[in-house]
């Protein structure tokens, strides 16, 4: 008696591969042919390309410029002072460095108002000689500062006032106390009002 095959393909016939598909090879020579044909017009341009990678030449590339964005108002630069107003402030940027004393209007010493009168009367300008008198007394800033421009604060001295002259974008010069006494120093915000001695002349 003949014994039993227990191997698992047994009672199987044996595998035989699937013929291969009739026109296969046909198929692959048409989508090699219409990619050369896409690909032709191009060919020149990319073994130009090729080329100069491999000389170390990289392709420059043509980029559409950009519209220039508007400068916004507050980086825009003062408009430049008038002759009088140069003037001005040359003299008070001069007298920095100097003491501070509370009343005084130089040569040696100046407060916060004697700075500003004195520096506007060498320019040819007389203005009133307190910061009180110089807010309520002056035409009124309207727009943008410019240099020679005052710039009034609240303060807790004694004329509860303090006054500074502008000398460009976010500069001023002022005799604030006697720690520091005459000083150029960044703009302050907050301040009660601005006046334009001579109204720009």
């Amino acid at each position: 008696m003949r014994a039993h095959d227990t191997r698992p393909w047994a009672g199987y016939p044996p595998y035989s591969p699937p013929p291969p598909r009739q026109g296969g090879g046909l198929g692959l020579l048409v989508v090699v042919t219409v990619a050369v044909a896409l690909l032709a017009p191009h060919a020149k341009t990319a073994r130009g390309v090729l080329a100069g990678v491999a000389g170390g030449d990289l392709p420059t590339l043509q980029l559409p410029q950009l519209p220039r964005l508007p400068t916004p108002p507050s980086a825009r630069p003062a408009r430049p002072a008038s002759p009088r107003a140069g003037r001005a402030v040359s003299f008070a940027l001069a007298l920095r460095g100097k003491p501070y004393r509370w009343g005084a209007e130089g040569p040696h010493a100046y407060d916060c108002s004697g700075l500003t009168w004195r520096a506007w009367q060498a320019a040819g300008i007389n203005i009133p000689r307190t910061a009180a008198g110089q807010l309520a007394g002056l035409p009124q800033v309207r727009g943008r500062l410019r240099p020679g421009d005052l710039v009034i604060y609240r303060t807790t001295g004694p004329s509860r006032r303090h006054i500074a002259m502008v000398t460009g974008p976010g500069r001023m010069v002022e005799a604030r106390n006697r720690a520091t006494g005459v000083v150029s120093s960044r703009l302050r915000g907050g301040w009660l009002g601005a006046v334009r001695p001579g109204g720009g002349r």
